[in-house]
């Protein structure tokens, strides 16, 4: 199970926060990756800089033949297209694309040349990733904790 979590709070070239992540599943269809679900899109408090707008999250399950790497990249150059400038860490953005978790890959980002680290590294702290992910699949396991993924959720709760 190959699942991309999708975020967006400012309007951009391909327009709404919403419209955005719309066309942003349309390119990943486009580049060669069979969509196999996708969450609704969620409206979500800014997390790590509160001062902006709001987000609309959702995630999808995707099946393709590119390797991890290569998937990012592929992520990246849609980013860019949408309109994408990495500025401030966890700022506005028009659109951000992170794999969540690549089947049952793991990787240290240290151990490759793009830092990515699979599952991703701080999924179980978002809810705005977990709970489209639920809508997804309830029973989804983090390939390295083995906690399903509503178990994460009633975890964060707690917190």
């Amino acid at each position: 199970m190959i699942l991309i979590a999708l975020g967006s709070n400012i309007t951009g070239p391909w327009g709404s926060p919403a419209e955005t992540l719309d066309r942003a599943v349309e390119e990943i269809a486009a580049n060669g990756a069979d969509v196999l679900a996708r969450s609704s899109w969620i409206e979500t408090k800014p997390y790590g800089v509160s001062d902006q707008p709001g987000f609309v999250n959702g995630a999808i399950e995707i099946k393709t033949t590119l390797p991890p790497e290569e998937l990012l990249v592929m992520l990246h150059g849609i980013e860019i297209a949408a309109g994408r400038k990495r500025r401030e860490k966890w700022g506005p953005r028009t659109l951000d694309l992170d794999i969540i978790a690549y089947d049952d890959v793991i990787m240290n980002g240290g151990d490759n040349s793009l830092n990515l680290t699979l599952p991703h590294n701080d999924l179980h702290h978002r809810s705005f990733v977990l709970l489209p992910v639920r809508e997804l699949n309830p029973s989804w396991q983090h390939p390295v904790s083995g906690k399903t993924v509503t178990q994460m959720l009633d975890e964060l709760a707690k917190n």
